[in-house]
């Protein structure tokens, strides 16, 4: 899986008023093209419109830079009022500028340490000052702000109304946008809405004052470029340790958040991050994972990002039971959550990959069943199992109670892949797994197998959530992040926060659209899920390390014959 920068063409000199921020491995899109197309045209009615939905997503200029502070603006003015900007290099030419508005914040972009995120200021603003090619001119334009033009440019000259200032604006938006994902070019609402789901990515990483991700430890040596992608903020390179120890003081000393892998968080590490005021910030696997398993070292393409806790822990609140709890979900966001359901269905998606074996090799549905239980396996000392399992690890124990419950049913097992691979713990002896089971299945995809049975029996699997997507019937016997909504039978305890009814598609927009973050694995670019939905689906989601992993599976089948071995001196 190899990254490809997408800044091959030389920027031009101006650079468009939508633009990407410099993620790592490219600087920006690239501009237009010989090939790219005139600008779009549009009504009034548009322009009114594409306003609104850049003030609501606050894209535009340099998004991406800090919200100002006296720290990051070097204000020449530090008392002057920021309701007045003067965006130049000359304090004179501004103070000049003053003597009809009275005193203002001086900004110098040359002398800023990094970029000032012009949405930070422009909203509060009554009045602007700057040079005609300062896009902060046409973004105070689409705000309503008054403006000032101390010379002639892209977007004002000196004398400008503001309804030319709009205008100007407008055209600017209309301006070709390379897709990042593809070949072609997007629609400025297109451009938004991406440009939109980047910032809500780099606000998550960067998140309140003084709890921007710095420094990461318990981070696997295989999936550490993923994870810089992943948490990346302009201005500060993320420093990922060996040592929880230095990822600590990293963190300290830089007033930081330090990310940690769940399974790597002590007690001791607890312990010693509230003694230094350091806030850890839990980041674990997502739900559309990769292209294989993550114990085979298959780095992930989708992560979580939680700053109150992890969804798998119903002990504690974390930020999908925030989402899920508190969110309102609109009809867009409802309607696009189906889409993406019924896409994943339709694409045999799991969270290891696309379901690309052929379905007859799935076992066939019994004449004979009126009801197919399906019980997946789990690895039995895996975080979520410990944590939401409601003191059940066993999985021949949830075998038995499954078939206690479900006496007449048909029950298949399905032993976890990372299990059977002898990788982890919660191996079941076949003979007294089907002691309990009628079937054992190994073949086939789980997506297969969610298409044949008619409900599912589960701890804390994830399986579970993707059988809710296809409308199979869930019983939990732990708690899962998907229990307590009104969608499963929960024979768990269930926290008392869960109280709210959610719809199926609700349920997918809190878990997919709105929780995760996503990794192109073409470009390296943060997506939204249908674009992972998309490549996994085509084949264009290849392992980064596919060297690795032959090994790895090899390494795991030393493993089983090993535990199958029978031990010296026992049955004499």
């Amino acid at each position: 899986m190899g990254y490809t920068p997408l800044n091959a063409a030389s920027p031009s000199p101006t650079e468009p008023l939508l633009r990407a921020p410099p993620f790592p491995g490219f600087e920006g899109l690239a501009e237009r093209s010989a090939d790219a197309p005139q600008a779009v045209t549009a009504s009034y009615a548009d322009r009114d419109a594409l306003f609104a939905s850049l003030r609501k997503a606050r894209v535009g200029g340099e998004f991406w830079g800090e919200p100002w502070s006296l720290k990051t603006a070097r204000s020449d003015e530090p008392a002057a009022n920021p309701a007045i900007l003067a965006r130049t290099c000359d304090p004179v030419e501004a103070r000049k500028a003053f003597e009809t508005t009275g005193a203002g914040l001086i900004l110098s972009p040359e002398k800023a340490p990094v970029p000032i995120d012009p949405w930070s200021l422009l909203p509060k603003a009554e009045r602007l000052i700057a040079h005609g090619d300062d896009d902060w001119i046409a973004l105070a334009a689409i705000l309503d702000v008054s403006v000032h033009a101390l010379s002639a440019g892209r977007y004002a000259a000196p004398g400008d109304t503001r309804e030319t200032l709009k205008e100007r604006a407008f055209q600017a938006l209309l301006q070709p946008f390379q897709d990042p994902f593809g070949s072609g070019w997007l629609a400025p609402e297109q451009a938004i809405r991406v440009l939109s789901e980047w910032r809500a990515v780099i606000e998550g990483n960067r998140g309140a004052p003084g709890e921007r991700i710095v420094a990461a430890c318990g981070m696997s040596w295989w999936k550490r470029e993923e994870i810089r992608r992943f948490l990346w903020s302009p201005g500060a390179p993320l420093m990922i340790h060996r040592s929880a120890s230095r990822a600590l003081d990293t963190a300290a000393r830089q007033g930081g958040s330090l990310a940690v892998w769940p399974s790597r968080i002590s007690p001791d590490l607890k312990e010693k991050a509230k003694r230094k005021g350091v806030n850890l910030v839990r980041v674990e696997d997502g739900f559309v994972r990769s292209v294989g398993l993550g114990s085979n070292l298959v780095p992930p393409l989708s992560v979580i990002v939680d700053r109150k806790g992890i969804h798998y822990d119903p002990s504690h609140e974390s930020d999908l039971e925030t989402i899920l709890a508190n969110a309102r979900f609109s009809p867009e966001i409802t309607a696009r959550a189906a889409g993406l359901r019924e896409t994943i269905v339709a694409a045999r998606i799991s969270k290891y990959a696309a379901g690309k074996a052929p379905r007859s090799q799935s076992p066939p549905r019994p004449a004979h069943a009126k009801r197919i239980v399906l019980v997946p396996g789990q690895v039995e000392d895996d975080l979520s199992v410990l944590s939401g399992g409601g003191g059940l690890t066993s999985n021949l124990e949830l075998l038995r109670r499954t078939r206690a419950m479900e006496p007449d049913a048909c029950i298949w097992w399905r032993p976890h892949p990372d299990v059977d691979a002898g990788h982890r713990k919660g191996a079941v002896d076949d003979a007294a797994a089907l002691e309990v089971a009628d079937r054992i299945v190994r073949e086939g995809s789980m997506s297969d197998l969610l298409d044949q049975v008619d409900a599912l029996h589960t701890l804390t699997s994830l399986s579970g959530f993707e059988a809710l997507l296809r409308g199979t019937d869930v019983t939990c016997h732990g708690v899962p992040f998907y229990s307590g909504w009104g969608l499963t039978r929960d024979l768990g305890s269930v926290p008392k926060r869960r109280g709210r009814v959610l719809s199926l598609d609700e349920l997918v927009a809190g878990v997919l659209l709105l929780y995760p973050r996503y990794l192109d694995p073409v470009t390296g670019l943060p997506c939204p899920p249908e674009t992972l939905v998309q490549r996994l689906t085509a084949g264009e989601a290849s392992n980064r390390l596919g060297w690795v992993e032959p090994l790895r599976r090899f390494q795991g089948r030393i493993t089983r014959l090993l535990r199958a071995a029978p031990r010296k001196g026992a049955a004499q």
